[in-house]
């Protein structure tokens, strides 16, 4: 391994991290809370141990994908372990609490251990947000447009940390297509705010919840969520935005350019919006006939909280654990499917639901016709059987660590619902689920040892499992050649 191109890219994501605290500095400072001081100490630690690192000579420029899998889990690690001091100096909490609060933040889950977020300082509360922002799209992307200058190579790291089954370039080279995901990443935050702040929900709380779309993650500066904005314009503009963010961001780019065809030809895309509109309709009729008698509010709350769902947001505008067991079974499934691939959210991807229904139906077919040679297909491309064999077996990962991690939490004593919905909102990064972590609620209640292995799941999920099972496996390999 190239140790001297890890520790030096880790540092640059150290230093990167170092200078988001600058906005909660200054708003400590603003709002006279006593934080900025300790934000500061923190801020110095930070900058000068990342620009220690940064300044490390290395003889090679290439990372290798053994780098790559060793960056990316430990910047992940790294981010989150610096990133809990603010909360664990300055919001009176365990440091295991602070950790699982900027894991959440970092992964884009919004799990939560909070229970009065408005007690908290403003400067925290916008530091556990940009934490959002920043995880959205990969601190790790980010960094990437970066790399040339520091005499490296970044396609392993953006392999590594891209969301979905294929990591693909929008442009000739991996730190151009990281500009031009941000240069899309940017807009669409700019544009977030400046409508909902146009809505009347304040400069501060429009930021707070611009990051939380943006980055499909759910924090909020309420602790209710969006349960008290009851109109129509502020929902609408989120649900919006949560579908936007939920879209694979190359969608986004052949939209600047002009490419609609390319677009309604592109089969996760369709499925996407399909999933979105048939589950809209079935949860309308369902409150509409079961509990509100409303059908403007029916259908508001429904597109609200599907797309929240769906994109992994994990916003709540209505308390959804008294909504009808059908409603809920629909959010459940949503749940585990997640959005597109290449967006900020999590999920099993839309994109694999995709390819295991055309197995599925590749199956059936060879039934008939023993000897046919059925390859499938993804927008009029054959996949390779690396891909196809890949997809499966993430989907084998998946259920093996879904199904253990349930018993675990089983014995913490949580019923089998709040366990069930508590791990695939964990793996899923979703935020909230059912009964004990229902919407109104939150995971503080349980032990430190459940809340450190919610943050492995937060991380696992994230990371979409092979890069950490990858890593493991390395270090099994190795210790068996020793």
């Amino acid at each position: 391994m190239n140790y001297f191109i890890i520790i030096k890219i880790l540092g640059t994501i150290l230093f990167i991290e170092s200078l988001f605290l600058i906005p909660p500095m200054a708003l400590g400072a603003y709002d006279g809370d006593g934080t900025a001081m300790s934000i500061f100490s923190i801020f110095i630690v930070m900058f000068i141990l990342g620009l220690l690192l940064m300044r490390i000579k290395n003889k090679e420029q290439v990372v290798t994908p053994k780098d790559g899998l060793f960056i990316v889990t430990f910047a992940w690690i790294m981010a989150s372990a610096f990133g809990a001091l603010p909360l664990y100096v300055c919001a009176d909490l365990s440091y295991v609490d602070s950790f699982f609060e900027i894991v959440s933040g970092f992964t884009t889950t919004g799990a939560s251990v909070i229970s009065n977020i408005e007690k908290l300082p403003r400067s925290i509360v916008l530091w556990r947000s940009i934490t959002h922002w920043l995880g959205g799209m990969g601190i790790l992307v980010f960094t990437i447009s970066l790399l040339p200058k520091l005499g490296v190579g970044g396609f392993q790291i953006f392999k590594a940390e891209s969301p979905g089954p294929v990591a693909g370039k929008i442009e000739p080279t991996v730190r151009q297509t990281a500009k031009r995901l941000y240069t899309i990443y940017i807009i669409i935050t700019v544009a977030l705010f400046i409508l909902l702040a146009a809505g009347g929900m304040g400069i501060f709380d429009s930021i707070i919840h611009t990051f939380g779309v943006v980055g499909t993650g759910g924090f909020s500066s309420k602790s209710d969520s969006i349960m008290s904005y009851q109109g129509y314009y502020i929902p609408w503009v989120m649900t919006i935005f949560m579908v936007l963010c939920g879209t694979n961001f190359t969608i986004h780019y052949q939209l600047s350019k002009g490419k609609l065809r390319d677009i309604l030809k592109n089969e996760e895309f369709r499925l996407f919006y399909i999933l979105i509109f048939v589950s809209v309709i079935l949860i309308t009729l369902d409150l509409y006939f079961h509990n509100y008698g409303s059908l403007a509010i029916s259908v508001r709350d429904s597109a609200f909280q599907i797309s929240s769902i769906i994109s992994t947001s994990g916003f709540a505008n209505a308390d959804y654990d008294l909504w009808p067991n059908f409603s809920k079974y629909i959010l459940l499934i949503l749940m585990f499917i997640g959005s597109c691939a290449g967006s900020t959210a999590g999920g099993l991807k839309v994109i694999r639901i995709v390819v295991l229904l055309k197995l599925i139906k590749r199956e059936i077919q060879k039934t008939i016709h023993p000897k046919a040679v059925l390859p499938i297909t993804m927008n009029g491309k054959t996949l390779n059987d690396e891909v196809v064999m890949g997809i499966n077996s993430y989907f084998g990962i998946y259920a093996i660590v879904f199904v253990i991690s349930v018993g675990i939490i089983t014995i913490s004593g949580a019923d089998l619902v709040s366990s069930i919905s508590s791990v695939v909102t964990m793996l899923s990064n979703v935020g909230p689920g059912f009964n004990l972590v229902g919407p109104t609620k939150n995971f503080a209640n349980f032990a430190v040892g459940y809340k450190l292995y919610f943050s492995f799941l937060m991380l696992l999920g994230r990371l979409e499992f092979f890069t950490i099972l990858g890593l493991i496996g390395f270090h099994t390999k190795k210790k068996k050649a020793i």
